[in-house]
């Protein structure tokens, strides 16, 4: 066997590991799942996943950083649609309420995320991503005078606290219009940092 098979076969191995953990924490919760569980998921040893993880924290950590930076993505992508800064802006901050509306979503990254890891580790993977999207948003809209002038981190920090616990608020949500009601009041809060 080569090693480029075998560099492909550790791949193949630690992507099954990722998929069917991202699968089992997403529906039962990091509580709830244990490396048995997981590893027959997978269809591989305990040694398997201890090849490619210490430990199950560190599996359900890089499968935040997956979740995170899909995210991330989505909202890029959503945002980058638009040609007007603010438009991009607005449109982003939507699209990560949106995302964060999927239950599997909102598991990994907004509950079992900070409790797993810990706020600050949390804090610092939610920066280096979508964060980091926000606070150059912030920062663009600032320097052209769309928004008033004033630091950009106290600012980030505001709006992310607010999506992610709309978000929040929106799992535990029965009621079908809520989601268009938090869309809309995101909107209203958006639109007064416009400078006028």
């Amino acid at each position: 066997m080569t090693n480029g098979v075998r560099a492909q076969q550790r791949q193949q191995t630690r992507d099954t590991l990722l998929r069917e953990s991202r699968r089992l924490f997403s529906k039962l919760g990091y509580a709830s799942v244990g490396l048995s569980e997981i590893v027959g998921a997978a269809g591989v040893t305990k040694g398997a996943l201890y090849h490619h993880f210490d430990s199950k924290a560190e599996l359900f950590r890089a499968v935040l950083e997956q979740v995170q930076q899909e995210v991330a993505a989505l909202i890029a992508a959503e945002a980058d649609v638009q040609e007007d800064p603010w438009d991009q802006f607005t449109y982003g901050c939507q699209a990560f309420l949106s995302a964060s509306t999927d239950p599997a979503i909102q598991r990994i990254m907004l509950v079992d995320g900070p409790a797993v890891l810990g706020w600050g580790d949390w804090r610092a993977m939610n920066e280096a991503t979508s964060g980091r999207h926000l606070a150059q948003a912030l920062t663009v809209l600032i320097r052209e005078g769309t928004v008033a002038p004033q630091p950009v981190a106290p600012l980030a920090h505001l709006l992310s606290g607010a999506m992610n616990e709309a978000a929040l608020w929106l799992a535990t949500s029965e009621d079908s219009a809520d989601l268009a009601d938090t869309r809309r009041a995101l909107a209203r809060m958006l639109e007064a940092l416009r400078a006028r």
